[in-house]
């Protein structure tokens, strides 16, 4: 791989970006979508004392130390996507489903996620109504895949009151709480932002497609994966902190002692964003993962619309 090879992407992503009227920073931010992999801190820290685009170059050089950084692990992950990696491919895909690329000099970039530092997105597609993602008052709802009938009925509840009152529903589009937290905001005729943990070419779970397809008409999907990346388990993860940073607060409806919804949990924690919980029975497993939230996170008990918008 050489500096040839690296310009040749980046002419080629010129030429299929070129309708957007892209920076040259922005075009080799959509290329380390594709060949990136979410929260690579080094990956992050490189872009961010060279650019993106000499951050590519730096990586076809032999110097393992350029820019006062040692690059060769990130080398040996990233330069084989280089060389493999389906740009003009997933580029197409972006076209044909009309996603936008969304970048730090974007007016629709959320200001949150510069609190994740280095292990920010390098750039966002997205589908639908940009401006959402940087709503005034946005309150993330998450929880629990099987989720409960009393879990539902609360967050339809909570979120029907929260779009009342002006807010902005932000998830992951997955089965229970998230769907349900989706569902209640497009019903109240509200506003949604669903984060994908791969490309928002390829809806994910596919139980959701119609779903999702609603939201790319009246809310917006959004993933800084390029388009046709699969979800994984380490996606999904990384996918939770832009959840928690591209909110103002976040409220957790119901969720089991080894939730993935604590994940996102945590990350709006580290983040000092407010974190609510909607307590449920003693009894119940299903609401363990709120209980421990407010135990052991200073979660703030959350049982109504009222105490949601609070947050």
């Amino acid at each position: 791989m050489n500096a040839l090879t690296i310009t040749q992407h980046l002419t080629t992503a010129t030429a299929a970006l070129a309708s957007q009227d892209l920076s040259p920073d922005a075009i080799a931010r959509a290329v380390w979508t594709t060949i990136g992999e979410p929260g690579d801190t080094q990956a992050g820290g490189l872009i961010a004392a060279v650019g993106a685009a000499d951050a590519l170059t730096l990586l076809c050089q032999g110097d393992d130390t350029a820019a006062g950084m040692d690059l060769t692990n990130l080398r040996e992950r990233v330069l084989p996507r280089v060389a493999d990696s389906a740009i003009v491919t997933a580029l197409a895909a972006a076209a044909k489903v009309g996603a936008v690329l969304i970048t730090p000099e974007h007016p629709h970039w959320p200001a949150g996620f510069a609190n994740l530092g280095s292990s920010a997105p390098h750039a966002l597609w997205a589908r639908g109504n940009t401006a959402l993602l940087v709503a005034q008052k946005s309150i993330a709802v998450v929880g629990a895949r099987a989720a409960t009938g009393y879990g539902e009925h609360v967050c339809m509840d909570i979120v029907g009151g929260l779009v009342g009152l002006g807010h902005t529903i932000v998830s992951g589009a997955a089965y229970g709480i998230d769907g349900m937290a989706h569902r209640a905001a497009l019903a109240s005729d509200g506003q949604t932002v669903a984060y994908l943990a791969g490309g928002v070419d390829r809806f994910y779970p596919t139980g959701h497609d119609a779903l999702l397809t609603r939201i790319v008409t009246d809310g917006v999907v959004a993933s800084e994966m390029g388009c046709g990346a699969a979800p994984t388990k380490w996606r999904f993860l990384m996918r939770n902190r832009l959840i928690a940073a591209g909110s103002t607060a976040t409220l957790v409806v119901e969720a089991g002692w080894r939730s993935g919804s604590l994940n996102v949990a945590g990350h709006a924690s580290s983040l000092g964003r407010p974190l609510g919980a909607v307590p449920g029975a003693v009894t119940s497993p299903s609401s363990a993962g709120c209980h421990r939230l407010i135990k052991e996170f200073g979660a703030r008990i959350i049982t109504d619309v009222t105490d949601a918008a609070a947050l």
